[in-house]
This record gives C-alpha cells, structure tokens and sequence, in this order.
C-alpha cells in the first residue's frame, strides 16, 4: 500500500481566485503560517471567467446598497495597492430610449445614499467622449468604474504572499476533509497531474472555493446554498469604447460594456445553473447581449466577435428568492462553528472581484481570533509593487516595451504584442499549460484567438526543457480545443475567415489533428448551428464567401 505524504500548516486556504489568494496574503502579513490549493490554475474559475469591471457601486444602489458600499470603498483601495492591475478608465450610466426615466432621475440620489460618486455628464460631452453610443440618450452620470485585470491581481497577491512565506499548490484537488470530534483537522489532496496523494493537516480550513463552495461545505457536512449564477459575455476585436458603460435601469442581461486592455466585452447574462462547471454557450444567450448592446451602441451586430465564454457568479442564498437577480451581490463569512457546530472551518461566499480584499480581510479575522493572533490587517495600506516587466498598463504600453527593447523580430503573439522573453519566463515559472500561459501573459487572447502564436509558444516550452515533442504537440491539441469553446458560437464574418485560416494552418499545414478526434477541432457543422438563430446571419450562420 502507497504511503501518503503528509503536510502540517496553520491555515489551509481552499480556492485559488481574487478572494482565495486575498485570504492567503492577509494570513501571510500576520504571520500566519499558510498554503493554499487550487484543483487547476490560478484564477481558473470566475476570477478569471468576468468581464472585467471594477465596480464604483453604482450597479447597486438600487437594489442592494450594502453590495454598492462595499463596492465604493474598496475601489479606492483596490486603486491604491495594485494600481499596476487596474486601467482608470472611468465609468458611464446612460439612458437610452428604452431605459426608464424614473430611474435617471432618481440615480443620483440613490448613489448618493449609498457612498458612489456620481455626477451628470451633458449630453455634449458625452458625445465627445463616446461618439459610438446612441444619439438619443436623454441622461448620463459619471462614476469611478474602472477596469481590472483579475490575472494579474491573482498573480500580484500571490508574489506578496509567498514574500511572507506562504505556499501555493496548484493542480490539486480537495478529495476529502477530515473531520472528527467535531472538528474539521484537514484535508486529503490529490495531485490531479501525478494523481499522488497529500494530506494536509491544518488547526483551520477557509473554504474559498467560490461557485463551489457548497461542494466543500457537504465534505464537512455543512450545508451552504450556493446559487450557480451563469454569465456569458462576448469579446470584441477593440475597443468599441473607452469608458466602461452600462445602461442606466435596474441590473439586466447584456446593460454593460467594458474596455479591458485591447478588446471590448459586453455581458452579461443571469441564468441559475445546478453545476458550477457549466460552461455552455447558446444562440439565443448570444442574441440576447447582441441585441440589447445594439440599442446602447448602434452597429453592435455588425462589430467582429473575438469569442464567447461564460463565467458563474457565487451567489448566496439564505432564503429563496424570486428571481436569480434578486439575490444580493454581497458576501457573509460563515463560521462553522457558531452556525453549525463544526469548529476549525470557515466559509467565505458571496462577494465579487471589486470586494475580494474586504472579503479576506472579514474571514481572516475570524479566523485569527481562534488562533489567538492580534495581528491586525495590513492589505488595505500595505501596496503591492509590480513585478518589473509588468508596468501600468495603458493601450500603448506593449509596444512601448517592444521598441524600448528593440524586439522587433521577437513577438510571439503579434496580436498582444507578447515577446520571446516574457514566453519563456512563463515556462520557465509556474506555466505547466498553454492555457496557464495565456493567464500569465495574454497568449491566444487576440484575434487570431491563437492561429500563429500556439505553435510558437509550445516550440519555446520545447527549447526552455520543460516538455518534450510528443507532450508539446498535446499542449498545442488541448488549447486549440478550450479556444475553440469560446470561438464557435460566434463564427461567421471575419472570424469565420479566421477560424478557417487556423484550421488550414494546424491541420493542413501542421497535421496537429493526424489520428485524433480533435475537433469537433473546426466542425463546421457545430458552429453552424450554434450561430444559425444570431441576429442579421443567414439562416444557416455562415458566410455567403468565408474565404
């Protein structure tokens, strides 16, 4: 029988997105010993699956004005610590003809109860600002939106935490807790890459898992409802504006637009889902954000797709309510113990990218009130300073860093300017997947949505030794194929010219496909049919003259 590798630790934090990694850098800076793990990679889940907003508030103030407070404050604070992760790009409420009046007109009240700077705009400088949105918008109100890069804020937390000495694992997943006496005392971890086991023993276990939290909740035999909120929100090829704008009513589908660094996303949609894992895109969803973007920014329907993807909301439910949007956007930290009886685990649910920091903060103090730490927190002052080769980032910033260094010849992804240097510092780190290396340096996320640079980034991974020929081409299969989820629902147009100039280049060219069901790779077939009801298409979704 196969030993089992055993770990102890003060504090095991379970989940590794905005929050999780939030937790384990406020249990770093007060000494804390800590580790973390995450079933795949950092920021895999919602983190990484949103549309990019860091909120002012104001999304809130009508329904939920505790959620728009938190969001208010913290966005001065997210400002403050990581300004290298967030693009000040100022936010827009505006209404269109068919948005409420009563609504506008009650706006700045409500925004004003509730701690969000708001301040109207005349419709002449509105203009000026976004020359793309409709021409009757009666009402505009100014608020401090902003976007975020959620990558990198995972990834600066991270770098912090470990200064302090805390450990991260990725690739493992939560198999079991151990629980006895009343008491949850650990985890067993398996490594989902080696399939080794790890046990990890712990005086505390933070649960959070987010959109799974009631999964690891049921280990301990905790009930945690959790309301899967599925979101799908679609990438444009630029910037179709420069502010982050949202329509000027109550929260609905597909009411906001978000410049975040070279594209466009609009969303979202609001569809309760059993599993947390469902990705699934449909026709209609795609409809829906199209034609309600169409009424805020005309053209919208004709503007090139990048992809779509969906993302779940974590959303709390301590009773029911009628409608998925009803239930609130802020977060509760659950002691187990006071709740349930179950010492030694806490549950962080709820909350959103904007709060994350508020969120860790909250759970750690309950947790550190049982270990007896007195410790208070530092992450609202203590900044967070860039890794060098990430600066603030503006539009023109890649290709400052190109000519800066010369490195003309050097991109690896023409698209997001990402060079040699920066790919193989990725491999060379963290970086076990394409998939990881788009996370870490926005590989494949252009609109080529990966046709030149995948090869080339998995002939770097081979020269740095970090995986041989046969493992290399496997990479090339599997990020081909996660790329393709979100690019089928979308093909036709340009896109659909670029889906087949890929198609030719890694079957025709590379074979990359020889002796494999890769695809459903570029099934025809399937993106037909997912794109046959979208708005202005012919009826079987492609183009008349693809090629």
């Amino acid at each position: 029988m196969t030993s089992v590798q055993t770990r102890t630790t003060d504090v095991l934090v379970i989940g590794g997105g905005a929050t999780g990694t939030g937790v384990l850098r406020d249990l770093a800076l007060r000494g804390i010993r800590a580790l973390l793990v995450e079933r795949r990679d950092l920021a895999d889940g919602t983190t990484g699956r949103y549309h990019g907003l860091l909120h002012s508030g104001a999304r809130y103030v009508q329904r939920d004005a505790e959620a728009a407070r938190d969001c208010a404050r913290e966005n001065q604070v997210l400002r403050r610590i990581i300004p290298h992760c967030i693009e000040d790009t100022g936010g827009l409420f505006v209404s269109t003809p068919w948005d409420p009046l009563r609504y506008a007109e009650d706006f700045a009240g409500l925004c004003y109860a509730a701690g969000v700077k708001a301040e109207p705009v005349s419709l002449r400088e509105l203009r000026k600002r976004e020359p793309n949105l409709h021409p009757h918008i009666s009402h505009a109100f100014a608020v401090p939106d902003a976007a975020a890069d959620s990558f990198l804020t995972v990834e600066a937390n991270v770098r912090s935490a470990r200064e302090y000495g805390a450990e991260v694992l990725r690739y493992h997943t939560v198999r079991a807790l151990h629980v006895h006496g009343g008491r949850v005392l650990g985890a067993l971890l398996e490594n989902t890459r080696t399939g080794e086991e790890l046990r990890i023993n712990c005086a505390y276990v933070i649960n959070a898992a987010g959109a799974w939290a009631g999964q690891i909740g049921h280990m301990a035999g905790v009930p945690i409802d959790i309301v899967a909120g599925k979101g799908v929100m679609i990438a444009f090829n630029h910037r179709l504006v420069n502010t982050v704008v949202n329509r000027c009513k109550p929260p609905g589908d597909g009411d906001i637009m978000v410049p975040i660094r070279t594209v466009a996303v609009a969303g979202t949609t609001d569809e309760a889902v059993p599993n947390p894992d469902d990705r699934s895109i449909t026709a209609a969803e795609i409809d829906l954000i199209m034609e309600e973007g169409e009424r805020m920014i005309p053209g919208l329907l004709q503007a090139r797709m990048l992809r779509a993807w969906a993302g779940v909301r974590p959303l709390y439910r301590e009773s029911s309510a009628v409608d998925d949007r009803d239930l609130s956007r802020d977060f509760k930290v659950l002691d187990h113990q006071t709740r349930d009886g179950v010492a030694g685990l806490v549950s962080i649910v709820g909350g959103k990218y904007t709060t994350y920091r508020l969120m860790a903060e909250r759970t750690v103090d309950v947790v550190a009130g049982y270990l007896g730490v007195t410790t208070a927190c530092q992450t609202a002052v203590e900044v967070i300073p860039p890794p060098q080769q990430r600066r603030l980032f503006t539009q023109g910033q890649p290709l400052a860093q190109v000519e800066a260094a010369a490195a003309f010849g050097d991109p690896v992804c023409e698209c997001e300017l990402v060079s040699r240097q920066q790919v193989e510092a990725a491999w060379r780190g963290d970086a076990t997947s394409i998939d990881d290396l788009r996370r870490d340096t926005r590989v494949g996320m252009g609109p080529c949505q990966g046709g030149f640079c995948t090869y080339r980034a998995a002939a770097l991974r081979h020269e740095v030794g970090r995986a041989d020929a046969g493992a290399s081409v496997q990479a090339i299969r599997r990020f081909l194929q996660e790329r393709w989820r979100g690019v089928a629902p979308v093909l036709w147009g340009d896109q659909l010219r670029q889906a087949r100039l890929d198609e030719l280049i890694f079957q025709g060219l590379l074979n990359v496909a020889e002796d494999e069901d890769v695809w459903t790779l570029f099934d025809h077939d399937r993106s037909a049919e997912a794109s046959a009801a979208l708005p202005g298409q012919a009826a079987d979704g492609a183009d008349p003259n693809p090629l």
